[in-house]
């Protein structure tokens, strides 16, 4: 899951302003203060594109790859194109609109933050509702996919549903023996 979100300062309101004073990454807010800050960006952001890529294309190219494309790709749909364009960590490609990388930019950058805030909440609410409703067996209504002792569980006692990634070689999943070896060390995150 990747977003872009296109925030004007200068237009916008004191109440939007105040809404949006804590916005950090996502990473670092509780999911009810990330849940109320992701509705407040779709009242008051200019825009906002959110791309996914499904598991089977995460194996194919790879996590690094598959997100760098997303950030690209996202940034590509904001139309008109806001004067700076700024990502968190990576430098996408000559390939991709003009932006500037800014390590860490989820706390450094308001529209960095309100990506990740956008991306992470339309992630979560995709696992607890369409994914838990075709996959009940996983849980993901409570755990949105996380290495949970449950979802540990319900791996060993089901196998991988279609929304788990198969290069997908994680510590919290070391004795499941779900994995191809050979798959999961070529894709590792990074590659």
């Amino acid at each position: 899951m990747a977003a872009a979100v296109a925030i004007d300062l200068s237009r916008l309101s004191r109440r939007g302003r105040l809404a949006l004073s804590d916005l950090d990454d996502s990473k670092r807010l509780s999911a009810a203060r990330r849940d109320a800050l992701a509705d407040v960006l779709w009242l008051h952001a200019d825009q906002i594109v959110v791309l996914s890529a499904s598991s089977a294309t995460i194996d194919r190219d790879g996590l690094h790859v598959t997100n760098l494309r997303l950030m690209r790709d996202a940034l590509s749909r904001l139309q008109p194109r806001p004067d700076v364009a700024l990502v968190d960590g990576f430098a996408l490609g000559a390939d991709a609109p003009d932006h500037r990388r800014v390590i860490g930019g989820d706390r450094k950058s308001a529209c960095i933050a309100a990506a990740s805030v956008v991306a992470k909440t339309t992630r979560d609410r995709l696992m607890t509702g369409p994914a838990a409703a075709a996959y009940p067996e996983f849980g993901f209504d409570a755990h949105v996919g996380y290495a949970t002792p449950d979802h540990q569980l319900a791996l060993r006692e089901g196998g991988l549903s279609p929304l788990h990634r198969r290069s997908f070689q994680s510590v919290a999943y070391p004795s499941l023996q779900l994995f191809d070896s050979a798959t999961a060390s070529s894709s590792a995150p990074g590659s």
